[in-house]
């Protein structure tokens, strides 16, 4: 059986706003289980490179039923921290066998 590993993500979570009207947020680290995390293609490396400028690391695979916000955000795997890139591609839980159901790509991120 297929089985992914515990990855942390980064969840923002609105707190109200600024002197400007702007939102202010709290962030925080959640624990996120079986997520698989798979080596991205040349292509998908090349075409990342290409239409952002970004440098793909991994793809992950977010399991089915997960409600987190995985777009523009920091996750934590393999003792370093990586950034998402772009939006998650989600398929239709019931059509899909498996136990995951959204794909989102990482790259390198130093802070």
């Amino acid at each position: 059986m297929i089985e992914g590993i515990t990855v942390e993500l980064k969840v923002r979570e609105k707190t109200g706003k600024d002197g400007f009207n702007r939102a202010t947020y709290d962030e925080s680290w959640v624990k996120v289980e079986n997520v698989l995390v798979g080596e991205p293609s040349t292509e998908d490396v090349t075409n990342t490179l290409n239409l952002t400028g970004k440098h793909l690391a991994y793809t992950l695979a977010i399991p089915k039923g997960d409600a987190h916000m995985w777009t523009d955000t920091e996750v934590k795997f393999f003792g370093k921290t990586f950034k998402t890139i772009g939006e998650p591609v989600q398929g239709i839980e019931e059509m899909i066998p498996l136990s995951w159901n959204k794909k989102v790509k990482v790259e390198a991120y130093e802070q």
